[in-house]
């Protein structure tokens, strides 16, 4: 009798603990509707609105976002994130991969390296902003040095150059996000197998060839994380900008996150903040929307296979 009983304890046990995850769950979804979901809805509303200090609940249409692209500063802040996302993207990829490939050949003091290579990545980018912005001073940093040590005719004043500026924010975050790149591609290469190395060794394969032809395919799911993350860090760079140049000098470091901040809590518009916020979250779906598509694709043909 009792071990007709088991099966039903049994599966009223595993009710009773799938029960308690889904209630285990409850907090974050509904953090995740009512958060999330729910500021996004409510931020759309507000972007087609006359809102200004406080939110209205008329409606005027596209006039927010008609209003928005027909504002330099905001175009001017989506040249300036291209410019920056493009950059800093590319630069990120490939040092942090350098840095990967170059800890996997086994060198001495690995963890070492590892650990002073992810460590500005722990920084906070208002850290990195004030430290940079000390380092690029023409009077106190890297130009002062130089004229101390003799070369008086050179130049590193590109935080006060309108035209270099933004550059100057590209080279403090390589400087900070290089590290998680490199710690990503650093665990996709330990995953490749070692008889890939000796069949190309055999087959007298320049090492480098390999990387390029073998190597780097086989990193598509590294390299797909590794872009995602850096996209989301472009579209939301702001603290550095902010410690290092407030978005100047003038406007000529400007980005959408800046812009929206100065227009919500400055300008007290909070319409075409709104409307900026919902073009960036725009963009962002547009990007990540079709990478976790293709991703989620690919692993279920996987699992078919």
């Amino acid at each position: 009798m009792i071990k007709a009983n088991q099966p039903g304890r049994v599966a009223r046990r595993r009710q009773r603990v799938s029960l308690a995850a889904y209630l285990a769950l409850l907090p974050m979804a509904a953090t995740v509707l009512l958060a999330y979901l729910g500021t996004m809805l409510w931020t759309a509303r507000v972007s087609v609105s006359s809102s200004r200090t406080f939110p209205n609940s008329d409606f005027v249409g596209a006039a927010q976002y008609i209003r928005l692209f027909n504002n330099e500063r905001w175009l001017l802040s989506l040249q300036n994130i291209a410019i920056y996302g493009v950059l800093f993207i590319v630069a990120c990829l490939a040092i942090g991969f350098l840095l990967a490939v170059f800890i996997d050949q086994k060198v001495m003091a690995e963890g070492a390296l590892r650990t002073v290579f992810l460590y500005p990545y722990a920084m906070s980018f208002v850290a990195t902003g004030l430290i940079w912005q000390w380092i690029l001073n023409p009077e106190l940093g890297i130009q002062e040095v130089l004229h101390k040590l003799g070369f008086a005719e050179a130049r590193f004043d590109w935080i006060v150059d309108q035209d270099m500026a933004i550059y100057t924010i590209v080279i403090a975050t390589v400087w900070q996000a290089s590290g998680l790149v490199m710690a990503l591609m650093l665990s996709g290469l330990r995953g490749v197998d070692e008889e890939i190395w000796k069949a190309a060794r055999i087959d007298g394969i320049p090492r480098w060839r390999v990387y390029l032809s073998i190597v780097l395919p086989m990193l598509g799911a590294s390299l797909s994380t590794a872009f995602v993350l850096l996209f989301v860090m472009v579209v939301k760079v702001f603290d550095a900008v902010v410690a290092m140049t407030q978005g100047g000098p003038g406007t000529a470091s400007e980005v959408p996150a800046k812009f929206i901040m100065d227009y919500l809590f400055g300008r007290a518009n909070i319409g075409l903040a709104s409307a900026a916020s919902i073009v960036l979250l725009m963009t962002v779906l547009a990007i990540v929307a079709p990478l976790y598509f293709v991703r989620s694709r690919r692993a279920a043909q996987g699992g078919a296979a």
